[in-house]
């Protein structure tokens, strides 16, 4: 073997065995994390539902779907997929209608792609699906910042077979250097005319909404039968798929964390902060966030009776609010309880924690 045979033969034992790591773009590819449920039902609107940072995006149809995320056996080397699930069909296509499956990314993660410059690189897609029958649908990309789309046609079977697609280069409309949304992957499962009313041509960088979608697309909601797996979704640059890279759970989790945060009780008086009263009726506790978040979070707590004020008993909490610091990192939270029974004394520091249940929960939403 030569010595240009050998230094090749090398190249392609580290890629295949991922020692140079972070090809990925996506985050949470392998499906592994799901913070804020394993399975919701009866999905009629645009939603984080499941898996982290994968949203399910629904216009202007009456169809409805499950989505879980599932356990699989029959494709090795993973252990999750999401499952969409028709549960009410849509057969009459309105012009708006759609339904994508898509992850969304911040400029500042795509600056590699150089896109809009002469060096534009190629955009590898692959990931491993199907369905309950032979399906046809399209996988998009899509640059927010410039209002341009890329998409092919991909089939799908009954068993898990791996999708793989180049796309070409881009040298139109670079991508903003910051946090906001600039691109997304979108996989299309539904479409009106709005999307499909054109000539669609795969692989062609363009601007016009009604080609964005192949002409030989199926819909989802066209049966309560339809079913649509998919995981090990991974976008790299260059026109070479290499192998899936699969990170750890808990470094999946972590790249989640700048995106949604939820912490929940796990024991029916767990502590979640501490922090002084500033009257008898109002204490704020303040509580950090594993990884600081994209950007200044929505924040949401189950119910206001999940919470208590420890050592306080009388009166009961009667407002509970979630609602992230002005750090400029936004890596802390705070949470405003309110007592009925005026039953605090200022100046006193308390513990806030779960009111004898398990069902509290803080969430912090920083997604894009």
């Amino acid at each position: 073997m030569t010595k240009a045979a050998e230094l090749a033969k090398m190249g392609e034992v580290l890629t295949n065995s991922q020692i140079g790591g972070r090809r990925n773009i996506v985050i949470n590819g392998a499906m592994q994390v799901a913070q804020r449920s394993a399975s919701v039902t009866g999905i009629a609107a645009s939603t984080y539902a499941t898996v982290d940072r994968w949203k399910t995006a629904i216009g202007s149809t009456a169809g409805r779907l499950t989505q879980t995320q599932t356990a699989i056996t029959d494709l090795s080397g993973f252990a999750f997929a999401t499952k969409l699930d028709c549960t009410t069909a849509d057969t009459s296509i309105a012009a708006g209608e759609t339904l994508m499956f898509h992850q969304r990314f911040e400029g500042q993660d795509l600056q590699q792609l150089k896109k809009g410059t002469s060096d534009a690189e190629k955009i590898t897609v692959s990931f491993f699906v199907k369905g309950n029958a032979s399906a046809t649908y399209t996988c998009e990309l899509q640059d927010t910042d410039n209002a341009r789309f890329n998409s092919q046609e991909f089939s799908v079977t009954t068993s898990f077979t791996r999708v793989i697609l180049t796309f070409v280069a881009d040298t139109t409309g670079a991508l903003t250097n910051d946090n906001a949304l600039s691109f997304q992957l979108n996989i299309h499962l539904h479409a009106g005319s709005t999307f499909t009313g054109g000539s669609h041509t795969d692989n062609v960088w363009h601007t016009t909404a009604n080609q964005r979608v192949g002409d030989n697309q199926t819909s989802f909601f066209d049966s309560t039968d339809r079913t649509f797996f998919i995981t090990g979704v991974q976008m790299e640059v260059g026109s070479v798929a290499t192998n899936f890279e699969h990170r750890s759970f808990g470094e999946e989790r972590q790249l989640c964390y700048r995106y949604f945060y939820t912490m929940k009780a796990a024991t029916a008086f767990m502590k979640v902060g501490h922090g002084r009263a500033y009257n008898t009726s109002n204490t704020t506790a303040t509580y950090p966030v594993p990884v600081p978040m994209r950007a200044n979070p929505t924040g949401s707590v189950s119910a206001n009776d999940d919470f208590g004020v420890a050592g306080e008993s009388a009166g009961g909490t009667t407002g509970t609010s979630a609602a992230a610091e002005t750090m400029d990192d936004f890596s802390r939270f705070a949470i405003n309880i309110t007592r009925s029974g005026a039953d605090l004394t200022a100046g006193t520091i308390y513990q806030v924690e779960a009111d004898n249940n398990t069902d509290m929960r803080i969430n912090l939403d920083a997604e894009l």
